[in-house]
């Protein structure tokens, strides 16, 4: 299939997340309708409340037509309504909005001489029967006509907006209004107009927003749209051949809108003329039409010729397709009001210049077109007849999102800055992660070695509430202390060691022994005889709290006490002691 259709999972909204809605899929009305096929038509619900027409698709149209009253005047034919998809009635309608009267305006069908005045308005159109669960869009533009030119109402899918009086105030087709709603993930279609001569009928395929994949051979033939806005769906004609015989060669190629509004092939007049002598025509001057009588009828059941029409995006060279209609797809019949009588004929037309080479309803009952009008290109492909084949229904990938996984084999100067960027950024954090742990690890490095100092410190000068008198570093010997109360002796007192399991030996002496026994109490010399009690007696405190006597030692290395009249007076004394 064309490049630029792509599967719906894979698509996702550029910059927001909006969820991206599936195709629609149209089914047929199972009706055969028409005064010129029979074709296949499609359900619409129109109005407040809703009315039930038919009507054809028409790819190159853009507004919904419908049959009013006048279509069907006294005296015509019996079930003109049914005939015509059944008319609709705005006096019923209690949302229909006025406009005015203007011509229908299509400008391929002006110039194939094909166009009357309509009345206009806007209403509620919804797609498909009542219970189908399609879209509905309010204020749909609406022409309803009565006139003949065109039997059913149709039902346009061309994006391209209406203008009445001035191109300042544009009416939003269907297709516009769906996408601008949401409902539908692209201007986008795929279309094939179904035939009667297959599997008993084949109805015709409609899906707004993508294709149908099940319906056609995939090709790789990408038509841009024509530079005509009105003849966008326009094909290189290169060659049309049945059997062995041209019916037209490179000196005849030209170029041809498809367009399924009209039902007939409008083909330059060499072309027709090729068709008569091989087929065995014979023009009608009187409808213009070539009209099959019985007779000629057999003969051309007999000789069963196809027709394969070799088309590609310019009227010579490149890549192409070949679209081959059996004879059925030619073998059709008309009716009133294009003839008096019912009657068998073949469906191609004289075209008087080249604004009339069209592509009707014919052509595309083997054809499958897929549009995308966001990237303004076209796919044509063959139709594949598979009986009872389940519907593959693909996405057609809108300019506002993009596909994840596609890509072209380099990368955009943009994309590089982007990397380059996004790398520097990654590296500078890391090198800031790494600096900030660095400096944290040595941190807590220093800290570790400031506690531990401090650590070694206190171990090495003890302090608490519970020793009144500060060591030096003579490794725990007593320092000489003032006196009490002016006395000019001095006093001295053993530094009470904070365990509370220490305990000591009174003797006239005192001294204690440290590692290498070499410390003494007092600074002078003293006998070498120490003595230490064993540490599992009694606890012995140094202060205790209901001690009432305190012992001081004599400067004659004798400890004495001191004579007090109360537990007060030893009180005082000793927190004078204490420095308070």
């Amino acid at each position: 299939m064309a490049r630029n259709i792509l599967p719906a999972q894979r698509l996702e909204k550029r910059a927001n997340t909006t969820e991206i809605p599936l195709p629609i899929n149209v089914e047929a009305s199972q009706y055969w309708d028409g005064a010129d096929g029979p074709w296949s038509s499609f359900p619409l619900q129109v109005g407040t409340p809703a009315q039930n027409i038919r009507a054809f698709i028409s790819t190159n149209g853009y507004t919904t037509w419908t049959v009013r009253p006048l279509g069907c005047p006294a005296g015509t034919i019996t079930g003109c309504e049914e005939s015509r998809g059944e008319l609709f009635l705005t006096n019923q309608s209690l949302t229909w909005v006025p406009n005015s009267i203007f011509q229908l305006g299509l400008p391929n069908e002006m110039a194939l001489g094909l166009d009357d005045e309509a009345n206009y308005g806007f209403d509620t159109v919804t797609l498909g029967w009542q219970g189908s669960g399609l879209p509905t869009v309010q204020h749909s533009t609406i022409a309803n006509m009565a006139t003949f030119d065109f039997w059913l109402g149709t039902f346009g899918i061309n994006p391209q907006p209406a203008n009445f009086t001035t191109y300042t105030d544009p009416q939003p087709s269907f297709m516009t209004q769906l996408k601008n709603n949401n409902t539908i993930p692209s201007l986008s279609w795929g279309y094939t107009a179904g035939n009667q001569y297959r599997f008993s009928g084949v109805y015709g395929s409609l899906v707004l927003g993508g294709y149908d994949q099940s319906k056609f051979e995939p090709t790789n033939l990408t038509i841009p749209f024509g530079s005509d806005v009105s003849r966008d769906l326009l094909v290189g004609v290169q060659s049309i051949t049945t059997g062995s015989a041209g019916l037209s060669n490179t000196s005849d190629a030209f170029y041809a809108l498809i367009d399924s509004t009209v039902a007939e092939l409008w083909l330059p007049e060499s072309v027709c003329t090729a068709f008569e002598n091989a087929f065995g025509l014979v023009y009608d001057e009187y409808y213009s039409r070539y009209i099959v009588n019985d007779t000629m009828h057999q003969s051309l059941l007999a000789l069963n010729k196809s027709i394969t029409l070799t088309l590609g995006q310019s009227n010579s060279g490149g890549q192409t397709v070949d679209i081959t209609l059996p004879y059925a797809a030619m073998d059709l019949e008309i009716s009133y009001p294009y003839v008096a009588n019912s009657t068998r004929y073949f469906p191609l037309r004289r075209a008087a210049n080249d604004t009339q080479y069209t592509l009707g309803r014919a052509f595309l009952q083997e054809a499958y077109v897929a549009a995308d009008y966001e990237r303004r290109n076209f796919t044509v492909a063959p139709c594949v007849w598979e009986q009872n084949s389940a519907s593959d229904i693909r996405t057609i990938l809108s300019t506002n999102f993009k596909n994840p996984n596609s890509g072209s084999g380099g990368i955009s100067g943009g994309a590089i800055a982007g990397i380059v960027i996004g790398v520097l950024a990654i590296i500078a954090i890391l090198a800031g992660a790494l600096w900030f742990m660095r400096r944290k690890k040595q941190q807590k490095k220093h800290a570790a070695v400031e506690l531990e100092a401090k650590s070694l410190a206190a171990a090495q000068t003890p302090s608490g509430p519970s020793s009144p008198v500060k060591e030096d570093p003579h490794a725990g010997i007593s320092t000489p202390t003032g006196g009490e109360l002016d006395s000019s002796r001095q006093i001295h007192e053993i530094a009470g060691a904070s365990k509370p399991n220490a305990a000591e030996m009174d003797a006239p002496w005192r001294g204690e022994l440290d590692a290498a026994g070499g410390h003494h109490e007092f600074y002078g010399k003293l006998p070498q005889n120490t003595f230490e009690m064993e540490g599992n007696n009694e606890p012995i405190f140094e202060m205790d709290a209901t001690a009432t006597q305190l012992h001081e030692l004599e400067p004659d290395t004798r400890r004495q006490s001191w004579d007090s009249g109360d537990d007060r007076g030893d009180e005082k004394r000793y927190l004078q002691m204490q420095g308070y």
